[in-house]
């Protein structure tokens, strides 16, 4: 037993030791009210997810990435849609009902 011991405490010690440095992927809001992505700007990093919240009284937006032309299902007052960013990169995007509605997601290494 102590023999079984002692090996889980080395294993453990080496894990711990070891281990590379893991960082944590963050979430970030984007608010939508009076026709407009706030903040219209956001930097991020690698694995981050954004996370768009309509707070309208009474309209549905999406959110359209021109780049690659995916889109959002449309979401109403209240609702969210969120996106993991896996690789970096400049990500404009619009409202596809409103294309005035502009925004850039900035993704860092």
């Amino acid at each position: 037993m102590k023999g079984r011991a002692l090996l889980c405490a080395i294993t453990t010690l080496g894990l711990t030791l070891g281990a590379p440095e893991t960082s944590f992927a963050a979430e970030h809001l984007v608010a939508i009210e009076k026709y407009t992505f706030s903040p219209t700007e956001l930097h991020v990093r690698k694995g981050d997810t954004v996370t768009w919240l309509n707070n309208e009284k009474r309209v549905s937006h999406s959110v359209l990435f021109m780049g690659s032309g995916e889109e959002s299902e449309r979401f109403f007052p209240g609702e969210k849609w969120s996106r993991v960013f896996p690789e970096a990169g400049r990500f404009e995007y619009r409202c596809g009902p409103h294309p005035e509605m502009l925004g850039v997601v900035i993704v860092a290494d």
